[in-house]
C-alpha cells in the first residue's frame, strides 16, 4: 500500500538538491516554483514516515503476543496502534487525492443583489462585510475593485480581490445563491422578508497563464460616480476594459489613479477570461459552476441566514449552526471545513469506485 510514496521520496530528494544549486537560486521564478513543490511534499512524507513507524510498532506488538508475561500489555498496545494506524491511513489517502491546480490562488469575489429590492442590497452589504471580516481573520489582503452602493447603504454590486495563499481553496464553495430571512429595517409592519444575493468566487489568473493581445482590447475611461450619479472626483479616472472577441467587460473606479484602476480592471478581466476558458475545457468544472451560481431566485440557494430563529443552514450538506450573527461577522471556518471534508470524502468515494 502507498507505493506512490517511494516516488515522492525520490522527488523530494531531487528537489532538495536542486534548490541548493547556485544556478537555481539565481533563477528566482524557478526557485520559488521548486520551493513550493518541496513544501507541499514535506507534510505528505512526514505523515507517511509516521505511518511506517506505526506499522513497525504494530509488528513488534504482535510478536509480544506470543510471550505469556507480555501478552496482556501487548494486546492493549496493539489496540491503540491499530486505531492510530487506521486514522493515519485515512490521512494519507486524503493527502494523495488530486489537488485542484487553482487551490492556492488568490480570488476575484463578486457579490450582487438578487431578488428582494432594497433588502437584497442591504444583505449584499452584509455579505461584503462578512467576507472582508473573514479575510481579516486569516490575514488575507482585500482590495475593492468596484462597489456600486444604494442610497440606503446597500450594495447593488461589489467586486473585490482577496489575495493570499490558499484563498480559493478556502472560499471556492461560497459561489452560489445566499438567502436571508429577516424583518427589514424598512418594514414597518414587522413582516418577514426573504431576499437573495449571488456570490461568485473566481480563481485569479496569473499574467503568464493568459496573454492578452492589445488589439483584442477596448479601453474606455470615464468619471467615477457615487450615490445618485454624483461624481466622486472630477477626473476621468474610472476604467472599463472590453475583451472584443468574447464581449467580457471589467470595470474599476475604486482608485483615484487611472493607472491603478486600469491594472485592477485588467486583473478582473484576465480572471473572468480564465474562468470562461476553464469552464469550456473542463467539463467537471463547468458543471460545478452551473450548479453553484444559479439565477438568483429565492428558491435557488446554497445557504440561508435566518435572523428570527438565529440560524445559518448550508443546504448542500445539511449543516445548521445557531449563530447567524457570528457567521455574518466572518466566522465561516466551521462551515468551510465541513464543506472541504465533504469534498474529500466524495473524492475518496469516487476513487474507490474507479478502482473496483
Amino acid at each position: 500500500m502507498f507505493q506512490q510514496f517511494d516516488w515522492l521520496e525520490g522527488r523530494y530528494q531531487e528537489l532538495t538538491e536542486e534548490l541548493n544549486q547556485p544556478e537555481t537560486i539565481l533563477n528566482q521564478p524557478l526557485w520559488r516554483k521548486l520551493l513550493k513543490e518541496h513544501s507541499e511534499l514535506e507534510p505528505k512524507l512526514n505523515a507517511y514516515h509516521e505511518y511506517c513507524k506505526l506499522e513497525k510498532e504494530e509488528a513488534e506488538a504482535r510478536e509480544l503476543l506470543s510471550q505469556p508475561e507480555m501478552a496482556e500489555l501487548a494486546e492493549l498496545e496493539l489496540e491503540r496502534l491499530v486505531l492510530e494506524k487506521a486514522a493515519k491511513e485515512q490521512e494519507l489517502k486524503l493527502l494523495l487525492l488530486p489537488k485542484d491546480p487553482d487551490e492556492d490562488k488568490s480570488i476575484v469575489l463578486e457579490i450582487r443583489q438578487g431578488a428582494g429590492g432594497d433588502e437584497a442590497a442591504l444583505f449584499a452589504a452584509d455579505l461584503l462585510r462578512m467576507y472582508t471580516r473573514y479575510a481579516e481573520r486569516h490575514r488575507f489582503t482585500v482590495e475593492p475593485v468596484s462597489i456600486s452602493m444604494t442610497e440606503l447603504g446597500g450594495v447593488k454590486e461589489a467586486i473585490l480581490t482577496i489575495s493570499g495563499s490558499g484563498v480559493f481553496g478556502r472560499l471556492k464553495f461560497e459561489s452560489g445563491v445566499h438567502r436571508v430571512k429577516r424583518v427589514p429595517e424598512t418594514e414597518s409592519s414587522g413582516r418577514l422578508h426573504t431576499s437573495t444575493c449571488t456570490v461568485a468566487v473566481l480563481p485569479e489568473a496569473e499574467e503568464m497563464e493568459l496573454t492578452l493581445s492589445p488589439e483584442d482590447l477596448r479601453i474606455d475611461t470615464f468619471r467615477s460616480s457615487g450615490h445618485g450619479g454624483q461624481y466622486v472626483n472630477t477626473t476621468d479616472s474610472a476604467v472599463r476594459i472590453t475583451h472584443i472577441p468574447t464581449g467580457i467587460v471589467a470595470t474599476c473606479q475604486d482608485e483615484k489613479s487611472q493607472l491603478k484602476n486600469r491594472d485592477k480592471a485588467m486583473r478582473v478581466l484576465r480572471t473572468r477570461l480564465y474562468d470562461k476558458m476553464r469552464e469550456e475545457t473542463d467539463t467537471a468544472y463547468a458543471e460545478l459552476r452551473r450548479g453553484l451560481i444559479g439565477g438568483g431566485e429565492r428558491s435557488e440557494r446554497i445557504r440561508t441566514y435566518h435572523f428570527l430563529q438565529s440560524y445559518v443552514k448550508d443546504h448542500r450538506i445539511g449543516l445548521t449552526l445557531n449563530r447567524v450573527g457570528d457567521t455574518l461577522d466572518g466566522d465561516l471556518d466551521e462551515i468551510i471545513n465541513a464543506l472541504l471534508m465533504t469534498e474529500q470524502m466524495d473524492k475518496l468515494k469516487k476513487l474507490g469506485e474507479q478502482r473496483i
